[in-house]
């Protein structure tokens, strides 16, 4: 029997390049591996856009249709929308009752949330307990594993801590505690060398055509301290190098950083490479979203919810036999 893993994204906008080398291409790799259910967390998006929920449906559906496009087969995989499986919200309603207060406000995203995220009142119940709901996410499946980066262990801790609370009231145990499947990413920054966010609006789409491509890599912050083409760069300083380092193979990353470094070409012939880089890695998966249909997504979809709720009422079953609740 393979181990079960589980993972999701939010659908609050296109998916990009942070997406795909932080995440996506290691869902990728993971699905030969193990049994693995991957959610379009809608829930958690209507959390923090809870007052203009509008595009959320569509941009399940695109989210899902760049799943497929880079790689994930629906066949090895359960893909699925949150909302269509309601015992996520059961699960989560179980274990908020048995959480501490003080678990969730000490949640380290949810202040760095609070402090950074403008414009939208996020001070709300619902917001406070997403780390619930993650738990119940996670649990409702009963994986073993989630694939996480450093930044997210205290999130899977909490879910660990839930989860134990849960097993030793109820003296059984109903889960397993998950562990962190450590995802070695490279940390790819946006445009304008901030944390890649579609927040910020300083990223290039999955879906992005190769002449918007090349209009936001020329766009990009690169060496400050190269001010003309005679002054030699300093790669491991310059955004645009990152993308190098991660999208070319050795031969391209040593003949750039040799390029940079003698001032041999300027920043904006570097960012002519790059773009064509980026726009022959992405053409695989933009030729596989023009197949995929809304149909086909949405076939996707109906059979993901389906498979997803044979495990999770199974699941809720189990749950509200150990809680007393009616038969």
């Amino acid at each position: 029997m393979k181990k079960r893993i589980f993972s999701g994204m939010r659908p609050t906008g296109k998916l990009h390049l942070g997406h795909l080398v932080g995440a996506l291409g290691n869902w990728v790799r993971l699905q030969d591996s193990y049994d693995c259910f991957y959610m379009v967390a809608d829930w958690h998006a209507f959390m923090s856009e809870y007052e203009k929920p509008r595009g959320m449906a569509e941009n399940s559906i695109e989210m899902v249709r760049d799943f497929v496009a880079a790689g994930i087969d629906p066949k090895k995989c359960v893909i699925f929308v949150q909302s269509q499986v309601p015992e996520h919200l059961e699960l989560a309603m179980a274990f908020g009752c048995m959480t501490p207060l003080g678990w969730v406000e000490r949640c380290p995203t949810y202040k760095e949330q609070l402090r950074e995220i403008v414009g939208r009142d996020l001070t709300t119940y619902g917001f406070l307990g997403y780390p619930v709901l993650q738990a119940a996410d996670i649990a409702l499946y009963k994986a073993s594993a989630v694939p996480v980066g450093v930044d997210q262990l205290p999130h899977l801790e909490l879910t660990r801590e839930i989860i134990r609370r849960f097993n030793g009231l109820y003296k059984k145990e109903v889960f397993p505690e998950p562990e962190p499947l450590l995802t070695k990413t490279a940390k790819l920054l946006g445009l304008d060398n901030r944390k890649m966010s579609k927040s910020y609006s300083n990223f290039i789409a999955l879906s992005d055509s190769p002449e918007e491509i090349k209009k936001k890599v020329s766009q990009m912050i690169t060496d400050p301290d190269r001010q003309k083409l005679a002054d030699k760069g300093h790669p491991d300083i310059c955004g645009v190098f990152s993308y190098f380092s991660t999208f070319g193979d050795d031969r391209i990353k040593s003949e750039t950083r040799a390029w940079c470094e003698g001032a041999i070409i300027g920043c904006t012939e570097c960012k002519k490479r790059l773009a064509d880089i980026l726009i022959d890695n992405l053409a695989p998966i933009r030729e596989r979203r023009k197949k995929l249909s809304d149909a086909e997504i949405k076939d996707i979809l109906t059979d993901g919810a389906k498979r997803a709720r044979e495990v999770a009422s199974k699941t809720m079953n189990e749950v509200k036999k150990l809680a007393s609740f009616a038969a």
